[in-house]
């Protein structure tokens, strides 16, 4: 099984550096980290939060602008160019496809999420003389919701161009933070066994400001992960086994 998933995952990445998003996206991101000491003085012990919440911000733009980017072009290109013909004549299964293509995302951007993350460990040692460790556990909730969000937008690219993918996933990366503004406080209480919420995957303020979140929590994230996937995927794998191709 694996076997034929992650050769597909292969392209995908290969594909990815060869049109060079990742690149320009790591760099431009960078630059933006590289600025973020410039910011006004907030005073002793205050800035290194501060740098430390813009920089998880800076993680959590550029991972959805990655998701998005590829997510929403690389299955409908593949069904334009015809080149996914190619891959199920192989005798690949289309859920093995669909994994594969998933697993490929999911691994450029955890490259390159891991390589913005050690840049900003640089500028925070440089700058403030703090390593700043707790930001790997930021920028895992920040993979593992962009995990999820890559999901449902390959789920939806099988259906969809990108254009209705890219608003589709907007609109729920929206909603699954805005759980009490959508349906209020007291509706949120009431619905949150059963609303898809990304709510699990906001560590910035323990992150930012304190000292980082337990380890229960972070594998408490790992399952709500795996559960969203797990979902998203089934739902697209439905969609493209009933797919006329």
């Amino acid at each position: 099984m694996m076997s034929r998933i992650w050769p597909i995952g292969v392209a995908v990445i290969t594909d990815s550096l060869r049109r060079k998003v990742v690149y320009v996206v790591l760099a431009f991101a960078a630059m933006l980290a590289l600025a973020i000491p410039s910011l006004p003085d907030y005073g002793l012990g205050v800035e290194g939060a501060v740098f430390r919440e813009v920089a998880l911000a800076l993680v959590y733009v550029t991972g959805l602008v990655i998701a998005l980017s590829l997510a929403a072009n690389r299955i409908p290109a593949e069904f334009e160019r015809r080149t996914v013909y190619n891959v199920l004549a192989k005798g690949v299964s289309r859920w093995e496809y669909l994994v594969g293509t998933w697993l490929g995302i999911f691994c450029v951007m955890a490259g390159t999420i891991a390589a913005f993350t050690v840049v900003e460990q640089v500028v925070g040692v440089v700058t403030y003389g703090d390593p700043m460790w707790q930001l790997w556990q930021g920028s895992l909730a920040v993979l593992l919701e962009m995990g999820v969000v890559t999901a449902f937008a390959a789920s939806v690219s099988t259906m969809a161009g990108p254009v209705v993918v890219v608003t589709a996933t907007l609109a729920v990366v929206f909603a699954g933070h805005s759980r009490s503004t959508l349906v209020g406080g007291e509706g949120a209480l009431a619905l949150s066994p059963f609303y898809p919420s990304f709510d699990a995957f906001n560590v910035v303020n323990p992150v930012a400001h304190g000292s980082g979140v337990p380890m229960l929590y972070l594998l408490s994230m790992i399952v709500v992960f795996v559960g969203f996937v797990g979902l998203f995927l089934s739902v697209g794998v439905l969609i493209l086994s009933r797919k006329d191709l």
